[in-house]
């Protein structure tokens, strides 16, 4: 409870229900990741011997932005999206959340 507690107040949101809602949608999010990497790897002809560099170079171009998107998705779907959305504006670079005139 000690932990939830300070993960409510790390993260700023109203309760403890809000803390395991966003961990339910970190969850959700990782496993489908899991689920799909071997389908996405198999539709773009990964296998085991392609070279590691290949291999994280798919990763990277279509996992990791499928990841991006399941968790808005998972978070929208959970009433999370404005914590997730929240989340991203501080990561994008300040001109694509506040386009200059």
């Amino acid at each position: 409870m000690k932990f939830l507690k300070k993960l409510q107040t790390r993260w700023k949101v109203d309760g403890i229900r809000q803390v395991l809602l966003i961990l339910i949608v970190f969850s959700l999010t990782g496993s489908t990741v899991v689920m799909i990497r071997p389908f996405v790897f198999e539709w773009v002809g990964v296998t085991a011997e392609t070279s590691t560099f290949t291999r994280w170079m798919w990763y990277i171009l279509f996992i990791i932005p499928a990841y991006q998107v399941l968790l808005l998705g998972y978070g929208w779907l959970l009433g999370q999206y404005a914590f997730f959305a929240r989340r991203y504006q501080k990561v994008l670079p300040a001109r694509l959340v506040s386009p200059s005139k």
